[in-house]
């Protein structure tokens, strides 16, 4: 190699190692840079009892009387039961705040009210909660030691909540001895009149179960519905209303339905019984309200309008 090579290696050489003894003096500075891991034990310190100190506030506000319960709007319940209901929740509802609803204390409140079914609690900061009861719906009414006591469509038994007269009676052979009936005929009964539209069931004056007929009901002023089975019972109950609709059905002492592709109606007043095929079609058992039609229908038996 020349002189000039020689000179121009070593040149280039040296110009390896500078840029490398200045790639080395950056490493430090960027070890340099703080890490969480790295935090020292006074700063993790402070930062727990910075911790410590907003949940300890948080406690405090949440109970404080600056956010006191002063307002209990409640709504779903009235009457004289109702008023037994409201108090017993406000006074709970007053001893929590807005920020602290205690849902189990507002259940326990309501619980020996057997007309409540369930609350449900909203609050409005800092000082306003709302509660809404959602009531068990009455169907039906039994009598024990001379009391009209009404009873829901699964069968609980609104101890409470005395019968009004327009709600049929429930024959029973025995006293219940719990919350609910057990007697089988008396719970297919309270399962027929929940599923009856609202129209209907309010004039169902009668209900029972019959060896030849099986489940019965009697409407005010109206014809005897034949059920059979407590199968199928929206069926029934839509084939019923489309049949008290129908015109030719006027004055028919019997529609029976246990067949609800084709009612029976016995009874006419021109004498012969009437068969035929139901103009609604089958409605699914989930189904709780039936109208089998889209308009208003005038009743024939009372010649009210029937818009079940």
């Amino acid at each position: 190699m020349s002189a000039t090579g020689t000179r121009g290696a070593s040149a280039a050489a040296r110009v390896v190692q500078a840029l490398r003894e200045r790639a080395g003096a950056r490493r430090p500075a960027s070890r340099s840079t703080p890490t969480l891991g790295r935090l020292s034990p006074r700063v993790l310190l402070a930062a727990v009892a910075a911790l410590v100190l907003l949940l300890a506030g948080w406690f405090w506000l949440r109970d404080s009387s600056l956010v006191a319960v002063r307002t209990v709007e409640i709504s779903g319940i009235d009457g004289a039961p109702g008023a037994r209901v409201r108090a017993a929740l406000e006074e709970a509802a007053r001893s929590m705040t807005t920020l602290h609803v205690r849902q189990d204390a507002l259940d326990t409140a309501a619980e020996p009210y057997a007309i409540v079914k369930r609350i449900d609690v909203t609050t409005d900061f800092p000082h306003t909660m709302r509660i809404h009861v959602v009531t068990n719906v009455a169907v039906g009414a039994i009598v024990i030691d001379g009391r009209r006591i009404a009873v829901t469509s699964d069968g609980t038994i609104l101890q409470d909540v005395i019968a009004s007269a327009a709600l049929p009676e429930i024959p029973l052979r025995s006293t219940p001895g719990g919350p609910r009936l057990t007697e089988r005929a008396a719970v297919t009964a309270v399962k027929a009149l929940g599923a009856a539209p609202s129209a209907l069931r309010t004039r169902v004056e009668a209900v029972r179960t019959t060896a030849a007929g099986g489940l019965e009901l009697q409407l005010a002023h109206g014809p005897l519905l034949v059920f059979g089975s407590p199968e199928r019972l929206d069926a029934k109950w839509a084939a019923a209303a489309a049949v008290l609709a129908d015109q030719e059905s006027a004055g028919a002492s019997t529609i029976n339905v246990s067949a609800p592709e084709r009612p029976a109606v016995s009874g006419l007043p021109g004498g012969a019984p009437a068969t035929g095929e139901s103009d609604i079609p089958t409605l699914p058992e989930s189904t709780t309200e039936a109208n089998p039609t889209a308009e208003p229908q005038t009743d024939p038996v009372s010649g009210s309008t029937l818009n079940p």
